[in-house]
């Protein structure tokens, strides 16, 4: 009976070993668009964008990560240093609201049971599903065709801090490449439109989101058995 009570206590201590952590919060930051219109810089937030996030560690090096994150896109022709885009003049407007899943994964050990400070980086990707509209321009504005829905492969850096007991801080900047061409109104998908499409129609538009996110931690400690 003793032994069969030791080993039970085993288990349940081996079970809480390996509890999971669980991280909600917010993201706060900017977006920008790289494609066919405007300027082309990679990392140049000119927009707000705002977000929620959820994480599930499973070990001290990998989370799974869920995460909503919305913002306008905004471009100008004139603001760009190609010539050509210059004297184009054209401008657009787009939405984009992206939900996002996937696996996060530390450079360093990122135990949140031990009380201590942390800091690593970390990279995260997966799967995103993202909501836009789909525009056309028209003498050099854009304009509302439908609302439409693709994918997006994320691909994102960033660096987090855990500075007191239940919160941690992070940094971090996120490019998407999407499965469309047209965020930019450069590519229409309605065939009535065909004869305003511009630019390079063979590659994709991507998306960036830079900005910083806050999450508190709960979730059960896991207990240490003595030997």
């Amino acid at each position: 009976m003793k032994r069969i009570f030791i080993y039970i206590s085993l288990i349940f201590c081996t079970l809480n070993t390996f509890a999971q952590i669980h991280e909600i919060g917010v993201f706060a930051g900017g977006i920008n668009y790289i494609g066919d219109v405007g300027p082309t810089d990679y990392i140049a937030p000119n927009e707000p964008a705002f977000g929620i996030v959820y994480k599930w560690n499973r070990s001290p090096r990998h989370a799974w990560r869920f995460s909503y994150y919305q913002g306008n896109l905004r471009a100008k022709d004139i603001e760009s240093e190609v010539p050509s885009r210059k004297l184009r003049e054209n401008t657009f407007e787009n939405k984009v609201k992206e939900f996002s899943l996937g696996l996060e994964f530390n450079f360093m050990d990122f135990d949140l049971h031990d009380g201590k400070k942390k800091v690593t980086p970390y990279v995260f990707t997966g799967v995103n599903y993202f909501i836009y509209d789909e525009i056309f321009i028209s003498n050099k504005e854009s304009y509302l065709d439908y609302q439409s829905s693709t994918l997006a492969l994320p691909m994102v850096i960033g660096v987090k801090a855990r500075l007191f007991s239940n919160f941690i801080v992070g940094a971090e900047v996120g490019a998407r490449y999407s499965f469309t061409d047209n965020l930019d109104g450069s590519n229409p998908k309605n065939d009535n439109f065909e004869s305003l499409r511009f630019g390079n129609l063979n590659s994709n538009d991507w998306y960036v989101f830079s900005g910083l996110t806050l999450t508190y931690t709960f979730g059960e400690n896991p207990c240490y058995c003595a030997e």
